[in-house]
C-alpha cells in the first residue's frame, strides 16, 4: 500500500478552523448568507464555514487580513477570493512574485502562492465587516498557533488596522514584546520585531486594507500596495521582481 502522508501542523490547524463553532453570531451570519446568497451567485454552493488559511508552508512573508467577505471568501472558501478586495490584491501579489496567476475566482482555480501565506485575524465573515472584540479574541489562538508553525517567516504584512492590531496583540500575548510602544498602524510603516529563526528577528509592515472603500476612493492605489509588497520581499531576503 502507498504511504499515507502525515498532515502538517498547518493542515491540522486548518481542519480545526473549518470545524470551529465558537462564535454564534458569526456562524449564524455566515450560514444565513450562504443560504440566501446574492442574486449574481445563485448557482454557487457557498462555502459558509470558517475560512482556512492558504499558501506556501515555507513562506517567508505572512499576509494578515481582517476577515472573510460575506460573498467573497464565505462563498469561495479561500482568503481574498471572489470579491473586490481579492480583485485588487491578487494581481499585485502576482506582479510582486508571490502568486502564480493574477486572478482568484475559486479555491479550485489553480492558484499557487510562493514564499507567501495568507490568513486573517477572524476566520468567519462578520456582519458589516465588523467583528466584535470578543470574536477577535476567540480566534486569537488560531493566529498564535499559525505564526508559531510558520517557522520561515521573516516579514509580516498586515492588511488594515485590525490585522495590524491583531498581530501586535499576538506579540504581547505570547510575551515577544512587553508593551506596544511605538508599534502604530499606518500605511507603509515597518518595524523590526522579535521572533522567528533569524537572530535579528522579523519585520512588521502595514498597508491600508484593499477594501473597495479604500481602493475606489484612491486612498489605496496599486502602486502604494505594490511598494509595500516589494519592501516585504527585501526584508524577507527574497529577490524583488515585477511580473507584469
Amino acid at each position: 500500500m502507498p504511504a499515507v502522508a502525515t498532515p502538517s501542523p498547518l493542515d491540522l490547524l486548518n481542519h480545526r478552523v473549518i470545524a470551529c463553532e465558537q462564535c454564534h453570531r458569526l456562524r449564524t451570519h455566515c450560514t444565513t448568507v450562504a443560504e440566501k446568497k446574492r442574486a449574481a451567485y445563485r448557482e454557487w454552493e457557498y462555502w459558509g464555514r470558517p475560512v482556512p488559511s492558504f499558501g506556501d508552508p515555507q513562506a517567508r512573508v505572512l499576509f494578515v487580513g481582517l476577515a472573510p467577505g460575506a460573498h467573497g471568501s464565505n462563498r469561495t472558501g479561500r482568503p481574498f477570493t471572489g470579491d473586490g478586495s481579492g480583485d485588487f490584491l491578487y494581481p499585485l501579489l502576482h506582479r510582486a512574485g508571490f502568486a502564480s496567476q493574477s486572478s482568484s475566482r475559486s479555491r479550485d482555480d489553480g492558484m499557487v502562492l510562493q514564499d507567501a501565506w495568507i490568513t486573517s485575524v477572524v476566520r468567519c465573515a462578520p456582519p458589516d465587516n465588523k467583528p466584535l472584540p470578543e470574536e477577535i479574541a476567540q480566534c486569537a489562538p488560531f493566529l498564535d498557533e499559525e505564526i508559531a508553525a510558520l517557522t520561515e517567516v521573516r516579514a509580516i504584512v498586515c492588511l488594515g488596522k485590525i490585522g495590524f492590531d491583531g498581530v501586535v496583540a499576538h506579540l504581547l500575548r505570547t510575551g515577544q514584546i512587553e508593551r506596544r510602544g511605538d508599534l502604530i498602524f499606518g500605511h507603509g510603516v515597518e518595524y523590526r520585531i522579535p521572533g522567528g529563526r533569524n537572530p535579528e528577528g522579523r519585520w512588521l509592515l502595514a498597508s491600508y486594507h484593499p477594501s473597495l472603500q479604500n481602493t475606489n476612493t484612491g486612498k489605496l492605489t496599486p502602486a502604494m500596495m505594490l511598494a509595500v509588497f516589494r519592501r516585504a520581499r527585501r526584508r524577507a531576503g527574497l529577490p524583488v521582481r515585477d511580473a507584469s
